[in-house]
């Protein structure tokens, strides 16, 4: 656990495309790609288009670097329900329990965005307990993505 990385300094910003200035979109970019490319040892094309018609939640820290970040995706683009994804904590701040606040802000800011709506989740397979935590049930066979085992994710918002 990490020890001078407290969450409760992070500032969280939910932000449509056209709102986050050049300076954000390159570090969330930049996030993403040390995450996913460099990390995960992955070759494939982040830039996908739906950024554009995506929220981004985004957890600064007080230098303004990236924390934590996810993009929230409208129904229809990649599921049929609205989803949640290119979830990351970098590597500075793992640990210190900045991913269960990024998924339990997702929910919130996903349900504020689109009042009710349930959520699927393309999840990497060894975080099917962590997204279960928050109510996520396991709905599809592993499968691969990218080469790396995955598993799709339903939380049905509460009435």
């Amino acid at each position: 656990m990490s020890t001078d990385k407290d969450v409760n300094n992070l500032q969280w910003q939910c932000a449509s495309f056209d709102e986050l200035s050049n300076l954000q979109l390159h570090a969330i970019l930049q996030a993403r790609s040390a995450v996913f490319v460099i990390e995960q040892n992955c070759v494939y094309q982040d830039v996908d288009g739906k950024d554009p018609i995506s929220h981004h939640l985004t957890a600064w820290t007080p230098e303004g670097e990236v924390a934590a970040y996810l993009r929230i995706v409208p129904a229809g683009i990649s599921f049929d329900e609205a989803s949640l994804g290119r979830v990351i904590s970098t590597h500075e701040w793992r640990g210190a329990g900045v991913g269960k606040a990024l998924i339990a802000n997702g929910i919130k800011a996903l349900h504020a965005l689109y009042p009710g709506a349930p959520i699927r989740i393309g999840a990497q397979a060894y975080l099917e307990k962590f997204y279960g935590s928050f109510g996520f049930e396991t709905v599809s066979d592993i499968y691969l993505e990218d080469n790396i085992p995955h598993i799709e994710m339903l939380l049905v918002a509460k009435a």
